[in-house]
């Protein structure tokens, strides 16, 4: 990196020599530099703009400024005051020594900022599991959504649960009110049909999904509960994408007139959506289809249909020939590689 003493002997030995009669071009070639750069520094008063390089900030406190600001939040007067009290106070006294953030951030570089409240700090929920799945039943994703009535202001609750390999709905119920106990119910009547044992469950933190009753009813089941953030729907992402497709697929009704009808309907859509509703997610096949295992077979035929397209007709494929198939692995909630968590794990 060139230093700014260097810079400015540049400037000054071309001058000399356009001062004598060279040209400014020839004077920058005999340097080792060129004229465009010649024209930057001299413009900027050759200051060092490069990234990572020192730079003089005007309006940063000076070493005594700074040390004003930590005194003045050190007083007895104001040791049980906040920045932005002190400010306040200060300015109706005619003074001023810096603004809120500024008081912040020095008291924060020189470990002068702590919480002191009675009350307990923010805490940021940390992020849930990363759950894989690589077969059907061992990553399950549920919900409750509502359902609209004809009365306002009355809905009914769909209780619905969807294995995320699969695709398809392995439980769905519909009730008049969200309670644990129903969810407990609904699980032991799934555990019927699915082995459950070893399932990872992903919800939300609603009370149906943590009741004490569910809680014990999962524990006995062997289903290991997982729980996305609050207020985060991509945690939990599988089940938000089967209530759009619910709610926006043709026939729904809007409204249902009662709880029969409600679970007439939904008993249809899940027959539908498990048996004839071709999913985007793994190759536009049925979840039956992928659940059987029959998916793979339906992809050979696909691509020996294409295979033989090709051969008839070679000249229609510009690009390379598409190959049928899905992903063997669905990830829930996958970790984010950041640079900082890569070297931490190099490391």
């Amino acid at each position: 990196m060139i230093s700014l003493e260097e810079k400015s002997r540049a400037l000054e030995l071309v001058q000399e020599a356009t001062d004598s009669g060279a040209r400014k071009r020839k004077a920058c070639e005999m340097i080792g530099i060129s004229l465009r750069a010649l024209q930057r520094w001299d413009k900027r008063c050759a200051p060092d703009c490069r990234k990572g390089a020192k730079r003089r900030v005007p309006r940063k406190l000076t070493e005594e400024e700074r040390q004003k600001v930590k005194d003045t939040a050190c007083d007895q007067r104001f040791k049980d005051l906040t920045p932005y009290e002190i400010v306040a106070i200060l300015a109706e006294n005619g003074s001023y020594i810096a603004s809120e953030r500024t008081f912040y951030r020095t008291l924060k570089a020189d470990g002068l900022l702590h919480h002191r409240s009675n009350g307990k700090p923010a805490l940021r929920a940390a992020e849930p599991q990363e759950l894989v799945a690589t077969g059907p039943n061992q990553v399950w994703s549920w919900d409750i959504t509502w359902l609209r009535t004809e009365v306002r202001g009355l809905f009914y609750y769909n209780y619905m649960i969807k294995d995320i390999w699969t695709k398809d709905i392995v439980g769905c119920e519909v009730h008049d009110r969200e309670d644990d106990t129903l969810s407990a119910a609904m699980f032991n009547r799934v555990g019927m049909k699915h082995d459950m044992r070893g399932v990872f469950l992903r919800s939300d933190n609603g009370s149906p999904m943590k009741g004490a009753t569910m809680l014990m009813t999962l524990y006995n089941l062997g289903v290991v509960p997982s729980y996305s953030r609050p207020r985060v729907s991509n945690d939990n992402p599988f089940i938000e994408s089967l209530f759009k497709t619910l709610k926006y697929t043709a026939g729904y009704p809007g409204q249902f007139k009662d709880l029969e009808h409600a679970r007439t309907w939904m008993a249809n859509f899940v027959n539908w959506y498990n048996t004839e509703h071709r999913h985007s997610a793994i190759g536009y096949v049925t979840p039956l289809q992928r659940r059987s295992g029959d998916y793979k077979e339906i992809f050979k035929k696909r691509n020996e249909a294409v295979a033989c397209a090709k051969e008839k007709h070679p000249e229609r494929w510009v690009k390379s020939v598409r190959v049928w198939g899905c992903s063997d692995a669905i990830y829930l909630n996958p970790i984010k590689v950041t640079k900082e968590k890569l070297l931490k794990k190099i490391a």
